[in-house]
């Protein structure tokens, strides 16, 4: 086997890919503290198309340096938007038509591998702080919460994994309707 170089690929530019077509997702940070992380979500909703990152509380914004790094410049490709709490940025979507998921786990919430996506509706994914999780007062918000399994001793990984985990799966819903 042969790597692909990176203009066998024929990624799109910056241009071409603000017309590409995006899936009907919306993630949304709430309180996540780590830079790192930031970026990280910021290259996976670039990868994976995702219509636009909204940024709540303590979450910190481009531009800037931390971020820059681990995004590789997906900050400026991806729409994003900062709202000073996670409930006003929820109480916006719902206004907006979107199903509003909280990845969590608490009591009902589907598991990951059993959850389907629906291709007439727009989901905002909740992602929360890397200690505290998706804050109660948006679980209770939430129409629903989706939890990944998992098999190892500790009870969560990293936020920004689980972004990667999720939206994969979302978009794999996605590529499969096409």
């Amino acid at each position: 086997m042969r790597k692909i170089t990176n203009e066998e690929l024929h990624r799109p530019t910056a241009e071409e890919y603000a017309h590409v077509e995006k899936m009907p997702v919306t993630v949304v940070l709430d309180n996540v503290r780590s830079l790192q992380n930031v970026g990280a979500f910021f290259r996976t909703a670039d990868a994976f198309a995702v219509e636009r990152i909204l940024l709540c509380g303590i979450t910190a914004t481009p531009p800037n340096r931390d971020i820059h790094k681990t995004a590789l410049g997906a900050e400026m490709t991806v729409e994003w938007k900062y709202y000073a709490t996670t409930n006003e940025c929820v109480e916006q979507l719902k206004a907006e038509g979107y199903t509003i998921l909280s990845i969590e786990q608490v009591e009902g919430a589907n598991m990951l591998q059993h959850f389907e996506s629906e291709a007439d509706k727009r989901y905002a994914l909740v992602f929360g702080n890397e200690v505290l999780g998706v804050a109660q007062d948006i679980v209770d918000m939430s129409d629903g919460a989706i939890e990944i399994p998992q098999a190892g001793t500790k009870h969560s990984i990293n936020v920004s994994v689980s972004g990667g985990v999720v939206l994969w799966s979302f978009y794999r819903d996605f590529l499969l309707r096409k």
